[in-house]
Order: C-alpha cells, then structure tokens, then sequence
C-alpha cells in the first residue's frame, strides 16, 4: 500500500526531533509493507479528520484508505491529537 502525505501531516512530521521522526517512519513503513495493514489500525468512532489510526509510541497516524492509499492526515501527540479547535 502507498502513502500520500496531507500538508499538514508533513508539517506535524517535520515539528518532531529526528529520532521521533525516523521512529515514525520506519514503523509506517513496517505498517504499509505488510499484507494487511489495516491488522495494526483501529478504526476511529468518532471520525472527524480519518477513518483510521496507528499507534507508534506515544504519536497517532490520523489517516484515511482511498483506493488503496493511505491517506495521512495529521501525526501528533497522543494527548493533542483527538482534541478539536
């Protein structure tokens, strides 16, 4: 499965210190490259910005599934990442 960046995703990216950034990608990398995908997300109830979300370490992947790319939108803080503005 390919990914595809939002603007805002790339700009919550590169926010991060490096080591948390090379964290990130390698585990999206591992996450996208396997058979299913979609084995390692949860599905949001509340789905305001994406359908779905991975987990690495204390950051969420906020992120949508169209015709067979994640869509990235947004990559924060656990604590920041469901809140609304």
């Amino acid at each position: 499965m390919k990914a595809e960046f939002s603007r805002e995703a790339l700009k919550d990216l590169r926010s991060l210190d490096t080591v948390t950034q090379k964290q990130i990608v390698k585990k999206l990398q591992f996450y996208l490259t396997s058979p299913d995908p979609l084995v390692f997300a949860k599905k949001l109830i509340d789905a305001k910005d994406g359908d779905f979300r991975f987990r690495v370490g204390t950051y969420r992947i906020i992120f949508d599934i169209e015709a067979g790319t994640a869509k990235i939108i947004r990559i924060q803080h656990r604590k920041n990442v469901y809140r609304q503005p």
